[in-house]
């Protein structure tokens, strides 16, 4: 039910919006839930590498990051540690990057999932699904911590009129 209210609030907002202004910028929700970004991160990949040398570690092939209903799968994931190397600051995914979080999912080509803040973005390129329901666009920003997300870049978006 929440679903197909926020999807109704999504298609009577999306028309005015679309009447309203031509500006190039949507914002959704993502996951119908908050996330908590103080959960574990787990990451499976075929490689992991590190480099003591400049600090920096790589996970490859086949990478896929959980984080309690969320799931990020990518090609390569890039670690980013804090300035004095006490924790892992960003994880950096290129190379067909999802994410999904209960029924929704978003395609890139790259995305910077900034642990502390909750905050994923999205750049290249960008496909949301929610349902029967697609927005594209350049960058989405996603809140994990309030599931609020915002698509800028060229928004185009395909509904199924009185099927949301």
């Amino acid at each position: 039910m929440t679903f197909k209210l926020w999807s109704f609030g999504l298609v009577a907002g999306l028309a005015l919006w679309a009447a309203a202004v031509p500006a190039q910028e949507a914002k959704i929700a993502f996951g119908e839930l908050t996330q908590d970004t103080t959960l574990p991160v787990e990451v499976s990949a075929d490689t992991f590498t590190v480099n003591n040398a400049d600090g920096t570690a790589a996970f490859s092939g086949n990478v896929v990051v959980t984080q309690g209903e969320m799931r990020l799968a990518a090609a390569e994931v890039q670690v980013k540690y804090a300035t004095d190397r006490s924790a892992i600051q960003e994880l950096v995914a290129s190379g067909g990057v999802t994410i999904t979080n209960l029924g929704d999912a978003a395609e890139a080509d790259g995305a910077v999932y900034t642990i502390d803040s909750g905050v994923i973005v999205l750049t290249g390129n960008v496909v949301l699904t929610q349902g029967p329901s697609a927005m594209a666009g350049q960058k989405l920003t996603i809140n994990l911590k309030d599931g609020s997300g915002i698509m800028t870049g060229r928004v185009t978006t395909t509904f199924v009129p009185g099927g949301n």
